[in-house]
Protein backbone atom coordinates (compact mmCIF):
# COMPACT_ATOMS: atom_id res chain seq x y z
CA UNK A 1 0.00 0.00 0.00
CA UNK A 2 1.78 3.61 -1.06
CA UNK A 3 1.43 6.51 1.15
CA UNK A 4 -1.30 8.93 0.03
CA UNK A 5 0.55 12.37 -1.46
CA UNK A 6 -1.59 14.28 1.84
CA UNK A 7 0.29 12.14 4.34
CA UNK A 8 3.65 13.45 3.00
CA UNK A 9 6.06 15.31 5.02
CA UNK A 10 5.47 19.38 4.16
CA UNK A 11 9.72 19.55 3.28
CA UNK A 12 9.19 16.04 1.01
CA UNK A 13 6.33 18.00 -1.16
CA UNK A 14 8.51 20.70 -1.63
CA UNK A 15 11.82 19.07 -2.94
CA UNK A 16 9.40 17.10 -4.92
CA UNK A 17 8.16 20.34 -6.58
CA UNK A 18 11.16 21.11 -7.80
CA UNK A 19 12.61 17.90 -9.20
CA UNK A 20 11.01 17.58 -13.03
CA UNK A 21 10.27 14.04 -14.37
CA UNK A 22 13.10 11.66 -14.92
CA UNK A 23 15.86 13.66 -13.28
CA UNK A 24 19.15 12.29 -11.83
CA UNK A 25 19.31 12.64 -8.14
CA UNK A 26 22.12 12.14 -5.22
CA UNK A 27 20.51 12.19 -2.08
CA UNK A 28 23.14 13.70 0.73
CA UNK A 29 22.45 12.36 3.72
CA UNK A 30 19.14 10.33 2.93
CA UNK A 31 18.25 9.06 6.57
CA UNK A 32 15.75 6.10 5.94
CA UNK A 33 15.48 6.98 2.06
CA UNK A 34 11.38 8.00 2.43
CA UNK A 35 12.11 11.35 0.27
CA UNK A 36 14.44 9.67 -2.25
CA UNK A 37 11.83 6.76 -2.50
CA UNK A 38 8.63 9.45 -3.23
CA UNK A 39 10.98 10.69 -6.20
CA UNK A 40 11.50 7.46 -7.72
CA UNK A 41 7.99 6.79 -7.06
CA UNK A 42 6.24 10.03 -8.18
CA UNK A 43 8.54 11.58 -10.39
CA UNK A 44 10.44 8.18 -11.82
CA UNK A 45 13.86 9.72 -10.74
CA UNK A 46 16.94 7.35 -11.21
CA UNK A 47 18.90 7.78 -8.41
CA UNK A 48 21.18 7.33 -4.93
CA UNK A 49 21.56 8.31 -1.56
CA UNK A 50 24.36 8.31 1.13
CA UNK A 51 24.11 8.02 4.34
CA UNK A 52 26.14 7.63 7.46
CA UNK A 53 23.79 5.79 10.02
CA UNK A 54 23.59 1.93 9.65
CA UNK A 55 20.30 1.86 10.62
CA UNK A 56 19.01 4.13 8.34
CA UNK A 57 20.86 2.11 5.47
CA UNK A 58 19.13 -1.35 6.41
CA UNK A 59 15.48 1.21 6.37
CA UNK A 60 16.49 2.34 2.70
CA UNK A 61 18.05 -1.46 1.45
CA UNK A 62 14.54 -2.37 2.94
CA UNK A 63 12.55 -0.42 0.44
CA UNK A 64 14.98 -1.49 -2.71
CA UNK A 65 17.03 2.11 -2.98
CA UNK A 66 20.37 1.76 -3.95
CA UNK A 67 22.32 3.84 -0.96
CA UNK A 68 25.72 3.82 -0.18
CA UNK A 69 27.55 4.24 3.21
CA UNK A 70 29.64 7.48 3.63
CA UNK A 71 30.19 10.67 5.34
CA UNK A 72 29.70 13.42 3.13
CA UNK A 73 32.00 15.64 5.59
CA UNK A 74 34.57 13.32 3.78
CA UNK A 75 33.63 14.61 -0.41
CA UNK A 76 32.18 13.51 -3.19
CA UNK A 77 35.73 12.61 -5.17
CA UNK A 78 34.25 9.54 -6.98
CA UNK A 79 32.04 11.31 -8.20
CA UNK A 80 32.18 13.12 -11.95
CA UNK A 81 31.58 16.69 -12.36
CA UNK A 82 27.56 17.10 -12.96
CA UNK A 83 27.36 14.07 -12.77
CA UNK A 84 23.57 14.35 -11.14
CA UNK A 85 20.93 16.70 -12.20
CA UNK A 86 19.66 17.46 -8.48
CA UNK A 87 21.87 16.78 -5.28
CA UNK A 88 19.90 17.13 -1.97
CA UNK A 89 20.49 18.20 1.46
CA UNK A 90 17.41 18.10 2.78
CA UNK A 91 17.66 18.27 6.90
CA UNK A 92 21.19 17.51 6.66
CA UNK A 93 23.20 20.67 5.94
CA UNK A 94 22.85 21.43 9.75
CA UNK A 95 24.80 18.44 10.98
CA UNK A 96 27.87 18.46 8.53
CA UNK A 97 31.48 19.63 10.04
CA UNK A 98 32.53 21.90 6.70
CA UNK A 99 29.17 23.57 5.12
CA UNK A 100 31.27 25.50 2.57
CA UNK A 101 33.57 22.21 1.28
CA UNK A 102 29.67 20.05 1.37
CA UNK A 103 28.11 22.45 -0.61
CA UNK A 104 30.66 23.42 -2.89
CA UNK A 105 31.06 19.40 -3.78
CA UNK A 106 27.58 19.17 -4.28
CA UNK A 107 27.28 21.96 -7.00
CA UNK A 108 30.23 20.26 -8.63
CA UNK A 109 28.40 17.10 -8.45
CA UNK A 110 25.03 18.46 -9.44
CA UNK A 111 23.72 20.65 -12.11
CA UNK A 112 21.24 22.43 -9.61
CA UNK A 113 21.36 21.61 -5.41
CA UNK A 114 18.11 21.46 -3.57
CA UNK A 115 19.43 22.69 0.24
CA UNK A 116 16.38 22.33 3.21
CA UNK A 117 16.46 22.94 7.07
CA UNK A 118 14.80 24.19 10.13
CA UNK A 119 14.68 27.68 10.36
CA UNK A 120 15.82 28.44 13.83
CA UNK A 121 14.65 32.30 13.92
CA UNK A 122 11.41 31.19 13.71
CA UNK A 123 9.34 33.02 15.75
CA UNK A 124 8.56 30.37 18.31
CA UNK A 125 12.08 29.04 18.66
CA UNK A 126 12.83 33.12 19.76
CA UNK A 127 9.89 33.21 22.08
CA UNK A 128 10.99 30.30 23.73
CA UNK A 129 14.52 31.96 23.85
CA UNK A 130 13.63 35.18 24.98
CA UNK A 131 10.94 34.16 27.36
CA UNK A 132 12.55 31.06 28.57
CA UNK A 133 16.42 31.30 28.30
CA UNK A 134 16.91 27.88 26.59
CA UNK A 135 16.96 26.22 24.07
CA UNK A 136 14.15 26.30 21.61
CA UNK A 137 12.85 23.17 21.10
CA UNK A 138 9.89 23.38 18.28
CA UNK A 139 8.45 20.59 15.41
CA UNK A 140 11.43 21.04 13.09
CA UNK A 141 14.11 21.64 16.13
CA UNK A 142 12.94 18.82 18.56
CA UNK A 143 16.14 17.61 20.12
CA UNK A 144 17.37 18.82 23.35
CA UNK A 145 20.71 20.69 23.65
CA UNK A 146 22.26 17.84 24.69
CA UNK A 147 20.82 15.00 22.12
CA UNK A 148 20.89 17.65 19.02
CA UNK A 149 22.41 16.24 16.14
CA UNK A 150 22.37 19.57 14.28
CA UNK A 151 26.02 22.27 15.27
CA UNK A 152 25.02 24.38 12.74
CA UNK A 153 21.76 26.67 14.03
CA UNK A 154 21.03 28.64 10.92
CA UNK A 155 17.83 30.90 9.47
CA UNK A 156 16.70 31.39 6.38
CA UNK A 157 17.89 35.04 6.17
CA UNK A 158 21.28 33.47 7.47
CA UNK A 159 21.05 31.32 4.20
CA UNK A 160 20.40 34.03 1.76
CA UNK A 161 23.49 36.23 3.06
CA UNK A 162 25.84 33.72 2.39
CA UNK A 163 24.76 32.82 -0.35
CA UNK A 164 25.17 36.36 -1.88
CA UNK A 165 28.77 36.35 -0.69
CA UNK A 166 29.51 33.21 -2.32
CA UNK A 167 27.92 34.14 -5.33
CA UNK A 168 25.52 31.28 -5.01
CA UNK A 169 22.80 31.50 -7.39
CA UNK A 170 19.24 31.26 -5.41
CA UNK A 171 16.66 29.97 -8.27
CA UNK A 172 13.93 29.52 -6.44
CA UNK A 173 13.17 29.05 -2.54
CA UNK A 174 9.89 27.55 -0.80
CA UNK A 175 8.94 28.46 3.07
CA UNK A 176 6.93 26.00 4.85
CA UNK A 177 5.42 27.06 7.95
CA UNK A 178 3.03 25.10 11.12
CA UNK A 179 0.50 24.74 8.77
CA UNK A 180 1.23 25.98 4.77
CA UNK A 181 3.47 27.65 2.77
CA UNK A 182 4.59 31.24 4.15
CA UNK A 183 5.09 34.11 1.86
CA UNK A 184 5.24 36.76 4.20
CA UNK A 185 8.10 37.37 6.44
CA UNK A 186 9.21 34.10 6.28
CA UNK A 187 12.37 34.14 8.98
CA UNK A 188 9.53 34.70 11.42
CA UNK A 189 7.11 32.66 10.30
CA UNK A 190 8.88 29.78 8.16
CA UNK A 191 9.76 26.43 10.00
CA UNK A 192 11.58 25.27 7.51
CA UNK A 193 13.29 27.01 4.37
CA UNK A 194 14.01 24.90 1.06
CA UNK A 195 16.26 26.30 -1.61
CA UNK A 196 17.26 25.53 -5.12
CA UNK A 197 20.92 26.74 -5.97
CA UNK A 198 23.46 26.78 -8.01
CA UNK A 199 26.85 28.14 -9.55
Amino acid sequence: MTEPLSSVQPDHLAVLDLIPEGSTVLDLGCGNGDLLALLLKEKKARGQGIEIDEQEIYKCVAKGLNVFHGDIDTGLAEYRDKSFDYVILNQSLQQVKHVEEVLDDAMRVGQKVIVGFPNFAYLRSRLQLFFGGKTPITPTLPYTWHTTPNIHFLSISDFMTFCRQKNIHVEKTIHIGQKNRVCLWPNLFATVGIFLISK
